[in-house]
């Protein structure tokens, strides 16, 4: 009965030769760790999932507030005050009951880094400032574990791979981060709702095409502006 299940739910990307039952497989048997369940892990953790990654890790420690729901597509009004780890737990586990979820409703600190990220093969950024996006790129970089980078401001957003075999990491392009006082505060400057959609989804993709061996950026950031639609990919 699984195999049938797995046949009729994937069969629409195992045709692709890119991907056929081998791709699917190494999906199933992937592990990925999704931080943040906002604007960006939602879509991310859509389609991974969707996808058939086998284990996903959704660390969030946020409830699901009103103003969340314009671009935190997971989570309905019945969901105000819950926690966003449980709820997009419960919702992706509806998506496709054949993997498996683990939620970590906690904020990721360096004292629990090490213990939740290291039993996972990707970790995907989807974190909202920078102390947690330098933590997670230091601990990837002490594990050895590769990073999907993304991040948005106003209608413009960024994607970039970090620390996958071999290739450079965050302090790479950023050695430091930024005064917190010299950052745009994103619950200032706002953001329409479709644009974490595009650059989650964007992020969701490249993590499937790691997982299965297709190419994928390296060393390379790319820069995404909406507004005129600029697509720019620029080398570090």
């Amino acid at each position: 009965m699984g195999v049938i299940q797995d046949f009729l739910r994937y069969n629409r990307q195992t045709m692709l030769p890119e991907i056929g039952n081998a791709g699917q497989e190494k999906l199933k048997k992937a592990k990925v760790l999704v931080i943040g369940a906002g604007g960006l892990g939602c879509p991310v953790l859509q389609y991974i999932a969707t996808a058939g990654v086998g284990t996903i890790g959704i660390v969030d420690f946020d409830i699901v507030e009103l103003h969340n729901l314009h671009r935190q597509i997971l989570y309905t009004e019945k969901h105000l005050g819950h926690s966003k780890a449980i709820i997009a737990k419960s919702v992706i586990e509806s998506l496709n009951p054949l993997i498996k979820i683990d939620a970590f409703q906690e904020k990721l600190t360096s004292d629990n880094a090490i213990q939740i990220i290291a039993n996972f093969d990707i970790i995907v950024d989807g974190s909202d400032n920078f102390a947690t996006r330098y933590l997670v790129n230091d601990t990837c970089v002490t594990l050895g574990k590769t990073v999907v980078y993304g991040s948005i401001l106003g209608f413009e957003g960024q994607l970039a791979v970090f620390n996958h075999q071999d290739s450079k990491n965050l302090r790479d392009l950023f050695p430091e981060a930024p005064d917190p006082k010299d950052v745009p505060n994103c619950n200032l400057n706002g953001v329409l709702g479709t644009l974490p959609g595009m650059i989650g989804t964007m992020m969701a993709h490249e993590t499937l095409k790691l997982i299965i061996g297709l190419p994928s950026l390296r060393n390379e950031l790319v820069l995404f502006k909406t507004l005129d639609w600029q697509f720019t990919k620029l080398k570090f």
